[in-house]
């Protein structure tokens, strides 16, 4: 069967309508048209990762922005919560694991630009939504711009400012965007005086965001003064519900951007007055794509590689021309001097979430280990970082047909193309549903009509189609484009089908994979899969890692998995066996289960969530302090003591729990475990 698309609809963007935009003193400048954000005069289609500094130790900054930079990202976001910073009133902390400057510095060392998300309230699943239990007192309403509340704001933004001055874009720093607010939907006055303060006390960058969902109509913003950024989660662990949600939309193309779903148990349903955020005048621009999801008491499910795969793939499709992860690196809540910092429904929230563990399970763990997700995204970001500016200009063409989630029989595949060349996207993926395998499958772009494919449940790629290799016209290639080096450009294998490239006419099917091609001066190289999520481009250099994750840190190629590790190098021509000899003795995890209780938890709450459930105790060690150990008990919730300190805890998802060995090593630990009852929502 031959699949073709609507015709295409190729629009001039609007240039300088938006009120930003900045020039760094080199003289480059970032720019925003209604399609897409330009530096240095060039389509840029950058990747954005979430990291919060305050959920994680200072001494590790560097080193995971690092793994960030190698898995793709450009740009990393990061939330300034308030009630880390001034939790008593007037008493300000920016140092040690607080200090904002130094991991914006970091960032920069790293090669990443920052995008600081400040506030004041940020949800974040933090107590308060990021606000102090003080300001919960003041007697105005907060979150609205009258003269008590935007006094304190303009402190909160003035310290802010002190700790990240001359560290912006304008300065040659890294700091290119700034977030005001979170969630807010229906007061773009509010918005634009955040936006004006923030500039008034010196926050000048190329880019103001702000949250755009809310339903189909769109958060209230200020019209031209912001750049509204989306998200899309593959479940709701926010829902107040204990059934499956109905099949995501997140996995079928569509031109619409907002994520209905996002922040129900916080924000209204419908506006009275007709509003309908202009979306045509701003390019589609994501800041929360779920690359993981926080488990909740009530819903607790993981996020799996080929969920975030997919879900950034058809985005992409969609016409996303910036792709922000929420999270991309999990992290550990602090607790401070007052309270725990997570939210719960104790502190009037409609969550309970863990005292510390936040977005365990995503691209990057809280503990700095990678997955399969790290792997499978970063795909696509190879692809975005040597070819996104060929993607950018191009605008989403639907397809002919247009399946809904629930239907499991149709293709769903998108195009964005200028009318000749492009990508054409295929998803036959639907999360915790089986889709139909098709056979004959004929794509037709009306400038190239590709060889017959066939389409297996879960295939999700991207086929390019009269794209340039040096002096090379590649007119289709049923392989995926990863990435370029000179005149090499690598390719992987899409499920289902043998690779076939159709090079200035003449047909080449490589006979076994990986694969080494030449034509003219052009070199093609197709890897099988299994090896494409090792790929990586470091330090101006590609990469396969053997097994394992390759990042650049301090001049030297590092691996994420800890002990000796082996890869290859591209010289140009061929790759080159490299290894790395390092000593590590992996821990070893001993426990001895008790009787009775060693002592009364002081977070006893978190273990009777729902009512009294028992509790079972075991004391802990480990070896040594190297590597990670497993915890697989089923339970409700666990937590870990180490020398009577609340250590680690974590509802159970159906998956081990890995902890560090360092975290327990020398310390006596104890392990509490809470009766799992059937109460909450569960994927496994």
């Amino acid at each position: 069967m031959t699949y073709r698309f609507e015709p295409l609809k190729m629009e001039q963007p609007l240039r300088r309508h938006l009120r930003m935009g900045g020039s760094a003193p080199s003289g480059e400048k970032i720019e925003v048209t209604s399609r897409c954000i330009e530096r240095g005069g060039k389509p840029w289609l950058p990747v954005m990762g979430e990291y919060h500094f305050v959920r994680d130790q200072k001494e590790n900054w560097y080193r995971e922005l690092c793994k960030m930079k190698a898995g793709g990202i450009d740009i990393v976001a990061t939330y300034v919560i308030w009630i880390y910073h001034e939790e008593r009133e007037g008493i300000f902390d920016f140092t040690g694991d607080r200090d904002l400057r130094a991991f914006v510095e970091a960032a920069q060392k790293a090669g990443l630009d920052v995008l600081l998300r400040i506030g004041p309230w940020v949800h974040g699943e933090c107590r308060n939504g990021g606000f102090p239990d003080w300001l919960l007192k003041k007697p105005f309403p907060l979150r609205k711009s009258n003269a008590g509340y935007m006094e304190l704001v303009r402190q909160w933004y003035g310290h802010i400012y002190k700790e990240v001055q001359g560290l912006f874009y304008k300065d040659s720093g890294n700091t290119i965007g700034i977030q005001v607010e979170n969630e807010l939907t229906d007061d773009a006055q509010h918005l634009l005086d955040l936006k004006k303060l923030a500039v008034e006390i010196g926050f000048e960058v190329p880019l103001y965001t702000v949250t755009g969902w809310n339903s189909l109509y769109g958060a209230k913003i200020p019209v031209d003064d912001v750049l509204p950024v989306f998200g899309a989660y593959v479940d709701a662990p926010w829902a107040d519900t204990l059934e499956q949600l109905p099949p995501s939309p997140h996995f079928v193309f569509d031109s619409m951007r907002n994520d209905a779903a996002i922040g129900m148990d916080q924000i209204i349903q419908a506006p009275e007055d007709g509003w309908i955020l202009p979306y045509e005048r701003y390019p589609f621009a994501t800041c929360e794509l779920g690359a993981g999801l926080q488990p909740t008491h009530h819903r607790r499910m993981i996020v799996s590689a080929q969920d975030a795969y997919a879900l950034s793939l058809v985005k992409l499709g969609s016409g996303n021309n910036l792709v922000g992860y929420y999270m991309y690196h999990g992290g550990i809540n602090k607790i401070g001097e007052l309270s725990t910092f997570n939210e719960s429904r104790a502190s009037g929230y409609p969550n309970d979430c863990p005292i510390l563990s936040y977005f365990e399970h995503t691209a990057i763990s809280s503990y700095g280990e990678t997955g399969e997700t790290y792997r499978k995204l970063n795909l696509l970001h190879l692809f975005l970082h040597d070819f996104g500016s060929q993607l950018a200009p191009l605008p989403y063409v639907a397809s002919q047909v247009h399946p809904k989630p629930e239907d499991t029989c149709t293709l769903r595949y998108a195009m964005r193309t200028d009318g000749s060349k492009g990508f054409v996207f295929v998803n036959q993926y639907q999360r915790l549903h089986k889709m139909k395998p098709l056979e004959d499958v004929r794509l037709d772009t009306g400038s190239v009509q590709f060889p017959v494919l066939k389409i297996t449940d879960g295939a999700s790629f991207i086929l390019p189609f009269n794209i340039p290799l040096g002096n090379v016209k590649l007119r289709y290639a049923t392989a995926q484009l990863l990435c370029r080096t000179g005149d090499t450009w690598f390719f992987t294998e899409i499920e289902g089908n043998s690779p076939e490239y159709c090079l200035d006419g003449e047909i080449y099917r490589p006979e076994q994979l990986p694969d080494v091609h030449r034509v003219k001066d052009s070199c093609i190289v197709t890897l099988p899969k299994e090896q494409a999520l090792y790929l990586r481009k470091l330090h101006g250099s590609v990469f396969l890692g053997d097994q394992c994750d390759l990042y650049w840190m301090d001049e030297q190629i590092h691996a994420v998995q800890p002990g000796s590790f082996s890869y290859m190098e591209w010289n140009g021509t061929h790759f080159i066996h490299q290894e790395q000899r390092k000593e590590y003795v992996p821990a070893q995890l001993e426990e001895t289960s008790l009787k009775d209780l060693a002592f009364l938890p002081p977070y006893w709450d978190e273990l009777q969530l729902n009512g009294p459930r028992k509790v079972l105790c075991k004391k802990i060690s480990v070896t040594t302090p190297e590597g990670f150990v497993e915890i697989s008990d089923v339970c409700d919730a666990a937590q870990i003591y180490a020398n009577g300190v609340l250590a680690a805890d974590e509802y159970y998802c159906g998956v081990p729990w890995r902890i560090p060995a360092n975290l327990l090593y020398g310390k006596e630990c104890y392990l509490f475990l809470s009766e799992i009852k059937n109460d909450f929502y569960r994927e496994f």
